[in-house]
This record gives C-alpha cells, structure tokens and sequence, in this order.
C-alpha cells in the first residue's frame, strides 16, 4: 500500500489532483484512519486514467469507462473516442505532411516552393458535418 505522496511522486502529480479524482468517483482508495492508501489495483486505475486524459477523455467519461459494469456502455465510450482519435490522428499526419514539405524545400519563399505547393494541393480539408 502506497501514500498518496507516494503516488503522486511515482506519477509526478500534485497530490491533490488524486484527490480531485477520488471526489469525481474516478479512485476510491482505503483508508487507514485520515490517511489514503494506495493499492496496486489502485495504481493501474492511476495510469489508465493518465492514458485517458492524454487522449482527451473527459473526466466524466472516464468514470464511465472504468466504472462502469456494462460492457455495452464501456464499448460505446470506447467507438466514440476512438473515432475522434482517428480524427486527430489524420489531422496530425497532414500536419507532419506540410512539415516535411517545408523542410524538403530550398527556396527562401515556401509559398512558391513546388514541392510544398504539391503537398498542399494534395490536402483534401474534412468534409462539412452535416445539417
């Protein structure tokens, strides 16, 4: 069992974002007294919730995700995540497109440089949502 100074530093987190987490419902570690201990079951849930945020996950939704005991509402999370995922990460590949365009380039003017005129013509932008 771990203190939550304990975790915190493992994680490199101020202690009271675990206490933030644990009023969200996100951790529930035992208490021993006043004090909270830190299980090893208690530290995977630290790390998935740490993976969620960096994925743009809202606390809500990972309460969801982690605490939920139906795996039909855990897997509808899930797709919805994951397809905003897909998103960003298509986004990001064009990004790194454009990049490497530029530093392909040897002209001073990048906005007459071909072979980035060549990757910004193949950049389609995403289709409008729907009305």
């Amino acid at each position: 069992m771990k203190s939550i100074g304990e975790v915190a530093d493992r994680f490199g987190l101020p202690a009271h974002v675990l206490r933030h987490w644990e009023s969200e419902g996100l951790l529930t570690p035992a208490r021993d007294g006043n004090r909270r201990r830190y299980s090893d079951a208690d530290l995977y849930r630290v790390r998935a919730i740490l993976i969620a945020k960096e994925a743009g996950f809202a606390l809500a939704d990972i309460r969801t995700m982690l605490g939920t005991r139906t795996a039909a509402v855990r897997h509808e999370v899930a797709a919805r995540h994951m397809a905003a995922l897909s998103e960003r990460i298509a986004k990001a590949q064009a990004a790194m497109a454009m990049l490497e365009g530029g530093l392909e380039c040897p002209h001073d003017d990048l906005m007459t440089c071909p072979n980035f005129q060549s990757r910004l013509a193949s950049w389609a932008p995403a289709p409008a949502p729907a009305r």
